[in-house]
């Protein structure tokens, strides 16, 4: 008896064609940042790399979601081990309740020198200001802050943002005009890349895919700096092979006065 072949299953992708539209919107926007920012990643690497060099530590802050491209260059597998977080108490995520505090803290004015007093940020010292709008009183006020103090500030922001909307710090200025380096991640107003008839709130944000890979770019940079002024770059490796914790353990002895994560 003739049985007729079933027709082939299409794959999951070609069942959306919105998530297809987000993977090129996300791709899109990866290329203009390499394409565009490529100078000034490099540019920040080499103030990382100078840091390592001279003695300094390395620190990075974001709040609410920008918070997530900080935490993932602190102590991970392939990482350089002397990133630290800047932790604001609340602004980590959405682990605080309600998780609309958070958000309200990034408007409070003072937190941040309060924050950077208590901390063992010093001059010399290297801090990436991660703020998507870049508009609120807490990164804004975290570069100022922080660059009184003598540390070098890189701001990974949008500038769409200081080109769109008002500043909600009193200076009235954005963090892309308080920082020595500014990556421009190029996430348009909003953070959303699909916008849909029938859908009425435009989604699908790429801003975390996107910053996250800046801050790899710009540690890779920092790695090829080091490498270029003959400093083997202190990197982890994993703990899921073979060796990586004793790898691990060695790093960390070496530079233990500039890790902070482990105390």
């Amino acid at each position: 008896m003739y049985l007729p072949i079933p027709p082939e299953r299409p794959s999951p992708m070609s069942e959306s064609k919105l998530a297809g539209q987000f993977f090129d919107a996300a791709i899109g926007l990866l290329e203009r940042v390499r394409d565009e920012e490529s100078g000034s990643i490099a540019a920040a690497g080499d103030v990382i790399a100078d840091a390592v060099v001279a003695g300094g530590r390395l620190f990075a802050f974001g709040a609410g979601h920008s918070s997530l491209a900080a935490q993932d260059v602190v102590y991970r597998a392939g990482g350089l081990a002397l990133m630290n977080v800047l932790a604001v108490p609340g602004t980590l995520g959405v682990d605080v309740m309600p998780a609309t505090l958070g958000s309200a803290l990034e408007r409070v004015d003072g937190l941040a020198g309060a924050v950077l007093d208590s901390s063992p940020a010093t001059s010399g010292d290297v801090l990436v200001i991660i703020s998507l709008s870049g508009r609120n009183a807490l990164p804004v006020e975290m570069a100022l802050n922080a660059r009184a103090l003598g540390l070098k500030v890189i701001g990974v922001t949008s500038v769409a943002y200081a080109e769109g909307t008002r500043s909600r710090h009193s200076s009235g200025g954005f963090l892309r005009d308080h920082c020595d380096i500014v990556l421009d991640s190029k996430i348009s107003i909003g953070d959303a890349e699909l916008d849909v008839e029938g859908i009425e709130a435009p989604f699908a944000p790429a801003s975390t895919v996107v910053t996250s890979a800046i801050m790899q770019a710009m540690m890779a940079a920092a790695a090829e700096g080091l490498l270029e002024r003959g400093v083997e770059p202190p990197l982890l490796r994993s703990g899921n092979v073979d060796g990586g914790h004793e790898w691990n353990g060695r790093v960390m002895t070496e530079y233990a006065d500039r890790i902070f994560y482990r105390h």
